[in-house]
């Protein structure tokens, strides 16, 4: 039985896919509403092996009219790359820097560079169509090794040329034994917050992953994460309106709360 609290997520146990290295933002953030975080990373985050496209393009930033992040992945591998560079040279200046949404923008400037543009919506999509005029202007969009085309596809329809250069990948990760059997002791909610993190949750788990979620709240925090579990025959009940881990906790309380009234017929 779930321990009854003020709060909607009091007791509740809320799987966690995020890679271990980048899920505690979410799992704070859930532990400040009092729910337990179900920690069961579902994949890995490692830098390309081949860096040369990414180290050939730092050497000539000044060729860019714009640098396009999608996320904070692609951030890290670039400034890490870009810091050990001799003088530690910076984004030079008349070079725009685009996040796709404000937690790609916070770790950008927590690299102590500045943020020229984020879009309406947090969507590559988006950011594509909103950033400007593009036509004839160059834009550096460090990505992962299988992202989505949308954002390169909009800017090159609007007349940009851009330089995709492959700078992390996205892999399974092992399964964690502890996180299994915490997973098998029942969950009230799963949050996912990439297409991968869906995709590899039912790969790792195979014919169990729908069982396991049975009865279970799935949280998706965009359009793009939602679209990749229906996909895979998993129902989506919470996607919130902005695209940020701090929306979709306060999206899933939200769910939860209404569900208590319905359930107390108020």
């Amino acid at each position: 039985m779930r321990p009854r609290g003020l709060r909607p997520l009091d007791g509740r146990r809320v799987l966690v896919t995020r890679p271990r290295a980048h899920a505690a933002e979410l799992c704070d953030a859930l532990t400040a509403r009092c729910a337990v975080p179900v920690a069961f990373p579902t994949i890995d985050i490692r830098p390309a092996d081949d860096l040369g496209p990414l180290d050939r393009a730092l050497v000539a930033l000044d060729i860019y009219d714009w640098i396009t992040f999608t996320s904070a992945n692609s951030v890290a591998v670039f400034f890490d790359r870009l810091g050990a560079r001799p003088g530690a040279p910076a984004i030079p200046r008349g070079v725009g820097v685009a996040a796709v949404g404000s937690g790609t923008a916070r770790a950008i400037t927590a690299r102590g560079s500045r943020v020229d543009f984020v879009p309406s919506e947090f969507l590559g999509e988006q950011l594509g169509r909103e950033l400007g005029e593009v036509r004839g202007r160059r834009v550096l969009f460090p990505r992962a090794a299988r992202a989505r085309e949308a954002l390169a596809a909009e800017l090159r329809r609007r007349g940009a040329i851009v330089d995709e250069v492959t700078v992390y990948e996205t892999l399974p990760a092992s399964p964690d034994p502890a996180g299994l059997a915490a997973l098998d002791a029942g969950i009230d909610a799963a949050t996912f917050t990439s297409a991968s993190t869906v995709e590899n949750f039912v790969a790792l788990l195979g014919p169990r992953a729908a069982p396991l979620l049975q009865g279970a709240v799935v949280a998706c925090i965009g359009p793009v994460t939602s679209e990749a579990a229906r996909t895979l025959g998993l129902p989506v009940h919470v996607e919130p309106a902005q695209h940020t881990v701090r929306d979709l906790v306060t999206a899933l309380e939200r769910h939860f709360a209404g569900a208590t009234l319905a359930a107390s017929g108020s």
